[in-house]
């Protein structure tokens, strides 16, 4: 892989909510790196939710209370959102409060008022656990295509079972050398299979 590929691949996108613009205005000098693809504002929550389902971010920082919303429920909304890292802004007052409403949920939040420093070691927490979140789906992708191949072989079994009279292990054994023979994938010759006798 490319450097300049490696690079694409490790971009993230950061939407900030907040009902002011000094929130976006305190982290855009830190979020200015090469590391961050595109960085959004929205001034409350619904902005937010228009935002999230035209282009899932990968980091979102909400800074609350939200005209529309405290940010609460948005936080919890955003964060099914497979990729999505959620960082929640609050009020020390209500901190435990809300830490106690979002601990199940893997949404990070911290008091205000916050330093500069503290915000740059947080934003790279936040790189950091979206790489991890996007490591774990790529891996959740691929567990889901190996269990519809298998599905589909399986599929294909049962029609030389049902069809030609084979038995199992002759079926088992009918596809992975059709595969090798003609240099394909078991899962092509299990479709091939399936298309010549249930159409």
């Amino acid at each position: 892989m490319r450097a300049t590929e490696a690079a694409k691949q490790t971009q993230i996108s950061i939407l900030i909510v907040s009902s002011d613009g000094k929130t976006t205005a305190f982290f855009m000098p830190i979020l200015r790196t090469e590391r961050f693809s595109q960085i959004a504002a929205a001034g409350g929550a619904d902005e937010a939710r228009r935002l999230m389902a035209g282009h899932p971010y990968d980091i979102v920082i909400i800074n609350t209370p939200l005209p529309d919303d405290f940010g609460l429920r948005l936080a919890v909304d955003l964060v099914r959102y497979e990729s999505t890292a959620v960082l929640l802004f609050v009020k020390s007052e209500v901190y435990e409060q809300v830490q106690q409403k979002t601990k199940d949920y893997g949404i990070i939040v911290l008091t205000k008022p916050y330093e500069r420093y503290d915000a740059t070691e947080l934003i790279n927490l936040l790189f950091a656990v979206n790489m991890r979140l996007r490591a774990a789906g790529r891996r959740a992708v691929s567990l889901m295509s190996r269990m519809e191949d298998i599905r589909i072989i399986n599929r294909a079994k049962l029609i030389l079972i049902e069809r030609l009279k084979m038995s199992e292990a002759e079926a088992h054994r009918y596809i992975e050398k059709s595969a090798m023979d003609r240099c394909i994938k078991r899962r092509e010759v299990a479709e091939s299979i399936i298309k010549t006798y249930e159409y």
